[in-house]
């Protein structure tokens, strides 16, 4: 059945094994694997586990992780939430997390108490903003930092297992040394301060890793979370495509339901269409017309890169993605595949969506 998501396992082993060269062998940092990006695939998930380069799985969702938390602890790996916990899913964090980021210490209070009760002591990565101003307490507020480590401290069932800093994926801030050495300056002035070690300094995602390759990760920081990385093969500060890995792992396919010639032009007025978007449409005269049955409920018609470089996306509904297929040297016809790769937004779209099918090579 189509539409379908082609996870090519040994593309994605290719791409561990390039990203572990990289993070370990080059960084010295430990590697954490994000698995959020294929929505927790328990194909992706199994390779993970066993690979030995890995010390770290991690999700935003609690349920992603309790999924496969048994997996990776069989594995000798910690499970992490990324995403800060929801007062609502206390009880699960401490059931299946070993690692959860945090900045609000009403939550930490929280975990303390769920911890108590399942007899466990649950580690924290206190989270700092350095100016993308997503989740994290602001760099500048240090004062508060340091009342809340003396709290966590302080805590019966509460590890303070280090601090980190998500960078890009909200204000498109690009880490460099100069805001990442903030971080780890922060860190040995916590750990002079309460006579303390941090296991971990994490220093950001995807957008992190280009910083080895021209050596100016800072010295200090000791991990690196990875998931379109992995995925995609590539860093997410610049696009460039990472040494020894690839970006066409992952490939969707969708099938030709109706294929016409038709003008280019809507006629009429044009309004909005189903988004609320007023569209803008280039005179092409009349075109061959292939549709798709994949749509914007499935996919993000942005994140889809044709593997028939002369095919072009004209755009599409909720259901429906409209191809113009005019100049291909392919004779396409109803009922035929046509093959994209994917973005990260496409390829968080399709791997969530129940209508798309799961291929594996």
């Amino acid at each position: 059945m189509y539409p379908k998501l082609i996870i090519d396992l040994k593309k994605l082993t290719d791409n561990l094994e390039a990203v572990a060269n990289i993070t370990k062998e080059e960084g010295a940092c430990s590697l954490m694997i994000v698995t959020k990006g294929l929505c927790a695939d328990p194909q992706m998930v199994k390779l993970v586990a066993e690979h030995k380069a890995v010390d770290f799985m991690a999700d935003s969702r609690v349920k992603n992780i309790a999924s496969y938390a048994g997996l990776a602890r069989k594995n000798g790996k910690k499970t992490v939430l990324l995403r800060l916990p929801m007062h609502s899913e206390i009880e699960e964090v401490i059931k299946h997390v070993d690692v959860s980021f945090n900045s609000e210490i009403s939550t930490i209070r929280l975990l303390n108490e769920e911890a108590k009760k399942q007899g466990k002591i649950h580690q924290v990565l206190l989270m700092i903003d350095l100016g993308d101003l997503r989740e994290g307490i602001f760099y500048k507020e240090e004062k508060l930092i340091f009342s809340i480590v003396e709290e966590i401290l302080g805590l019966s069932n509460i590890e303070l297992y280090g601090i980190g800093v998500n960078l890009t994926c909200y204000g498109a801030i690009i880490p460099k040394n100069d805001n990442l050495s903030i971080l780890t300056a922060l860190a040995e002035k916590i750990e002079k301060t309460y006579s303390i070690h941090l296991n971990m300094v994490s220093g950001g995602n995807s957008s992190s890793i280009y910083l080895v390759g021209k050596d100016e990760l800072p010295k200090g920081i000791n991990n690196l979370r990875l998931g379109e990385a992995f995925l995609l093969g590539n860093d997410t500060a610049y696009g460039t495509r990472l040494p020894g890995a690839t970006g066409d792992a992952l490939i969707l396919e969708a099938q030709i339901i109706e294929l016409q010639e038709k003008p280019s032009l809507p006629i009429g007025e044009v309004g909005v269409d189903a988004f609320g978007q007023k569209p803008y449409y280039e005179d092409r005269g009349i075109i061959k017309r292939a549709i798709l049955a994949i749509g914007k409920q499935d996919t993000d018609l942005d994140s889809m890169t044709p593997l028939d470089k002369k095919i072009d996306i004209l755009g599409g509904s909720s259901d429906h993605t409209i191809l113009d297929v005019t100049n291909s040297d392919i004779e396409y016809k109803v009922g035929d595949i046509v093959s994209f790769e994917l973005g990260y937004g496409g390829m968080l779209k399709t791997a969530t969506s129940p209508y798309v099918e799961k291929g594996y090579k």
